[in-house]
Order: C-alpha cells, then structure tokens, then sequence
C-alpha cells in the first residue's frame, strides 16, 4: 500500500539498525516512514539501500533529527549511546525488543522523550 501523506512535512528520522533484509521491520518502517513524506536516514552496519535511500554506516554526524526509531537490541545499542544522545533528537522510540531503561534514563535526563512503541503502528494510527 503506497499512501503519500504530509505527515511528515519537514520531519526528519533516524532508522537505527536499518537493513537490506525487505523481511526486517527496520526495512518496513524507513519504507513507510518515506511513504508519509518523512526525510529518514537509515544507519546500518552494512552497505546498501532502502527504497532508494543509502543505508549510512557508522555514526554519521547529522543535524536536524527529530526522531530516532531503534531497531537494535539494548545490548548492541550501548555502542551508540554518546551517538544517540549527541545527536540531540526531540524523541527516542523503542520498538518492540529494544526496550532500555538504561537508555531511556539517560535520554530523559537530557530532556529527550522516549516512548516504548512501534513505529508501524504509530504512522498507521497517525499519531507518529
């Protein structure tokens, strides 16, 4: 289902755990996130693309992210928690598995917002 919204009119996101396997939800979800007109940049540890998006390797240095959707589990997650953090975003969202209260912590002590969600179900109810 192709759906083109505005959504995501100047929103930008941060896919970390992005991936080429079409059947990963990181995959879906910067699909999707494209779909509803979100400017996503996908961050991977492998070479490709999504959608016709580079998948970004390492911890690139960008600005403007408003949301980081996480599709690591928290123990790989710990290897990007000064990259997280300094990237400054409005919101964390921790889909189903990447649940971190360590991390969590140290988002909301920076005044950064972590919600426990999927990021599907939210841009399907509109309330990404």
């Amino acid at each position: 289902m192709e759906k083109e919204s505005t959504l995501g009119v100047d929103r930008r996101a941060l896919v970390l755990g992005a991936t080429t396997n079409s059947s990963r939800y990181a995959f879906i979800a910067t699909k999707r996130l494209q779909q509803y007109g979100i400017d996503v940049v996908p961050v991977g540890i492998r070479e490709g693309d999504i959608n016709g998006t580079p998948i970004v390797l390492g911890q690139p240095a960008l600005e403007n992210i408003e949301t980081i959707t996480l599709y690591l589990n928290p123990k790989r997650q710990e290897a990007y928690y000064d990259y997280i953090l300094g990237l400054n975003p409005k919101r964390i969202i921790f889909n189903p598995g990447t649940e971190n209260p360590v991390l969590a912590k140290l988002a909301k002590e920076q005044g950064i917002q972590s919600e426990v969600a999927c990021t599907l179900v939210l841009l399907s109810r509109g309330v990404y």
